[in-house]
């Protein structure tokens, strides 16, 4: 049973080492181009279109209506079409909130008169004594809140992104994706999305607020990275520890 549990700790901790195992010595490796949704797009056809017959001389004219024209309309439009994304989020959000509450409360209770009955108790009280003033209370509260939010964000990409699909009220569908590797570290810029044709500029770009459901993802990974993050041991203990 020892050996047993012996050669279970021995298994994690080479499965744990060789996830980086490859990458001592030598910076990360790209993620293959040919099998993101992006190349998928390019490389398979989708829905046919209905093409008009042009002449031959139309297509030579520079006033026609082609997109390989002068004045073309050169958009991204179907599937496996290529537009830039531009991501510029300069962003900042401040809230504060005060409150302030307070309350005095007061009761005095007195029988100077009843049937003579005080006057014959305050003989029989001791010396300073009296009835006049049965009960008295006296009560105060207050409280006090503050609270205040303060953000900061700011950050400025431009991303080429394909179209992967074109839904069926128009709209497209779009992923981009980004990797520059300087030394050690290797930076990933992830983008998708859904965009309006129209909401596309003359210049084939849209802004990131133009994009419905935009995810994006700025991050990176190598040696850097690696030694930001915690290890593996140590963030299994902080789930698995309740204090």
């Amino acid at each position: 049973m020892r050996n047993f549990k012996l050669y279970i700790c021995a298994t994690a901790l080479v499965i744990a080492g060789c996830t980086t195992s490859d990458e001592i010595g030598k910076p990360p490796a790209f993620n293959p181009a040919r099998e993101t949704a992006e190349h998928t797009a390019m490389v398979e056809p989708g829905l046919p279109l209905r093409i008009e017959e042009v002449r031959l001389v139309d297509r030579a004219s520079l006033w026609s209506g082609t997109r390989q024209s002068l004045l073309g309309d050169r958009r991204a439009m179907q599937r496996g079409d290529i537009l830039t994304v531009v991501i510029e989020i300069d962003e900042r959000a401040e809230i504060s909130n005060a409150t302030d509450r307070s309350r005095n409360g007061a009761e005095n209770l007195g029988v100077p008169d009843f049937i003579g009955f005080p006057q014959r108790l305050d003989n029989r009280l001791p010396e300073g004594a009296s009835s006049a003033d049965l009960v008295g209370i006296n009560s105060s509260s207050s409280s006090s809140g503050d609270g205040s939010v303060k953000r900061n964000e700011k950050l400025t990409l431009r991303v080429a992104a394909t179209v992967i699909d074109v839904l069926p009220n128009g709209v497209l569908s779009i992923s981009g994706s980004q990797e520059l590797r300087v030394n050690f570290e290797l930076r990933e810029l992830l983008v998708t999305g859904y965009v309006r044709p129209a909401d596309i500029s003359r210049q084939n770009e849209i802004t990131y607020d133009k994009i419905a459901s935009a995810r994006v993802s700025y991050g990176g990974r190598g040696q850097i990275t690696d030694v930001q993050q915690p290890r593996y041991g140590q963030q299994i203990l902080d789930v698995m520890l309740p204090f």
